[in-house]
């Protein structure tokens, strides 16, 4: 092509091209975040209900006796099958003959219990505010909070979809502009938000900036980059999601309150809106004056004539969706690739949004993921080289649904083992998200390339929205979510048989060359 000719002419990357990317990653850093917000915003502290005799601070020690508050809390709250205060259920009345312990009450009957009508209690040890404690989305309203999880990621998948065509109508650098706003000012109110309703609002419209600053970033990245510069970008583009998942774990440690959280992580953004303004435009002129050459006019003049008979040409020759529906082996392609990334995101997020139900660390854990999928992302691309594309797949998505599942029969106590087992989980996710991308540019023919990959995009959006869902499901049974997450990827394993191997193969150009393999 003839821009990237230019781009070579004017040394390939240079200067103006790595300010320009490391300007556009440090926005993924910053902005990637985001969408892992709520492991630390949203954690539920251990609770229990709230008890007149214990809790209200005009209970003088004289209507107190002289009890120890272990002793009030066992007269005031049942326990559940571990010996443990329940959480949501509290004594009728105190029941004062538990405090005989070596006492035996044959004829006692179960002793009457009500839900927490005047509230919680919450330990504050860790975090001193989050969204739980704010709104009490606990016990019977503890599936609110999936909810909230949900709309982010519904947000993810509308916006692709609108700020995609709008990308297209209005330019990259426009919607790119606009998105650092939206995110900056609904993430800031969503710090200050006082009710549940709006704060969901707030995160929905969070959503769907989110998704087009990652795509534009992506496309802008390659379009702006030569062919042979290509894989190592793509692998610094996916290198920026795992450094801002290490970075979520440290600023949350950091800032433990969720409205802080939330503002610290939002502010950036609006640095980011202002430093975008004429940073794109200034590129050709900074090529410019770096190369010294004066076949850069030249070139230059080529590159309009050669786009403006690409135009003339794609106006009389021009592929729908509806024209590649009607072939057999492309549509195949598509709808077995769709699945696939589906699959992946789903698994993805239904580990990482779910961090507390490792253990109590997750700021440990949130470091570990990030650290984890930056070695494995290294790792699949040295796997693909030499094992292929197929088999690369099958092996990494065999190992992340198996490790959920093996998870599920680990005892609780055995935590080390569990994490062990997460943290291979997630490698496995981030090197089977760098050899799909890759395996599905090898498969789709150049003139659908970016419109499969749209469809791509937001089947996998559509699996991060319905993660944090099917987290509701543990009324009914708390392994029943994982079971899901982890049966899936191994399903989709066995849809990778489906599609040819494309190592050392020259890509397809025309939706022929798919149809006539």
């Amino acid at each position: 092509m003839v821009f990237e000719e230019l781009l070579d002419q004017a040394g390939g990357l240079g200067r103006s091209q790595i300010l320009q990317m490391v300007y556009l990653l440090a926005g993924i850093v910053l902005l990637y975040p985001h969408i892992l917000l709520e492991n630390f915003t949203a954690a539920i502290p251990g609770h229990r209900c709230w008890v007149h005799i214990l809790d209200n601070d005009t209970v003088s020690a004289n209507d107190r006796g002289t009890l120890s508050p272990e002793a009030l809390l066992r007269i005031s709250i049942p326990q559940d099958s571990n010996l443990r205060p329940e959480k949501c259920r509290r004594f009728l009345h105190p029941q004062w003959q538990l405090l005989h312990l070596n006492g035996t009450f044959p004829n006692m009957s179960e002793p009457d219990t009500e839900p927490c009508v005047d509230g919680w209690v919450y330990d504050q040890s860790t975090f001193p505010s989050t969204i739980v404690t704010e709104w009490d989305l606990v016990c019977e309203s503890q599936p609110l909070k999936p909810v909230a999880q949900f709309l982010f990621m519904a947000g993810s998948l509308v916006g692709g979809l609108i700020y995609g065509w709008l990308s297209d109508r209005f330019g990259r650098k426009f919607v790119l502009r606009c998105c650092f706003l939206q995110l900056a000012v609904s993430g800031t109110c969503a710090a200050l938000a006082p009710n549940f309703l709006l704060y969901c609002s707030l995160r929905l419209l969070s959503g769907f900036a989110v998704t087009a600053v990652l795509s534009n970033t992506f496309i802008l990245i390659s379009e702006w980059t030569v062919p042979r510069f290509q894989a190592l970008v793509v692998s610094l583009i996916f290198s920026a999601y795992s450094l801002g998942q290490i970075l979520l774990g440290a600023v949350a440690f950091g800032f433990q309150d969720w409205r802080t959280l939330q503002l610290t992580l939002s502010i950036p953004s609006f640095a980011f809106f202002v430093l975008s303004s004429n940073w794109i435009m200034q590129q050709v002129f900074n090529i410019a004056v770096a190369s010294h050459k004066c076949l850069l006019l030249f070139l230059l003049l080529k590159f309009v004539r050669s786009i403006m008979q690409k135009e003339l040409a794609a106006a009389q020759i021009r592929t729908s969706v509806f024209d590649v529906l009607q072939k057999p082996k492309l549509r195949a392609r598509i709808f077995y690739l769709s699945f696939i990334r589906l699959s992946i995101l789903l698994n993805y997020f239904g580990l990482a949004l779910n961090l507390q139900h490792l253990g109590s660390n997750i700021f440990l854990f949130q470091v570990l993921f990030g650290t984890a999928s930056l070695t494995a992302r290294y790792v699949a691309l040295l796997t693909l080289n030499y094992v292929g594309r197929r088999l690369s797949q099958i092996l990494f998505m065999f190992t992340m649904g198996l490790s959920i599942i093996v998870t599920i029969f680990v005892p609780q106590e055995m935590q080390a083992l569990c994490v062990s087992l997460a943290v291979l989980g997630v490698s496995a996710c981030a090197a089977t998200t760098t050899s799909s991308s890759i395996h599905q540019n090898e498969l789709i023919p150049t003139v659908f390339r970016a419109t499969a990959a749209g469809i791509n995009l937001m089947a996998g959006w559509f699996g991060a929205a319905l993660a944090p869902l099917l987290m509701t499901l543990m009324v009914y049974s708390s392994q029943l979510p994982w079971i899901i997450y982890g049966m899936t990827p191994i399903l989709a394993s066995f849809i990778v048989l489906l599609l040819p191997e494309t190592r050392n193969r020259p890509l397809p150009d025309t939706i022929e060359d798919v149809e006539n393999e």
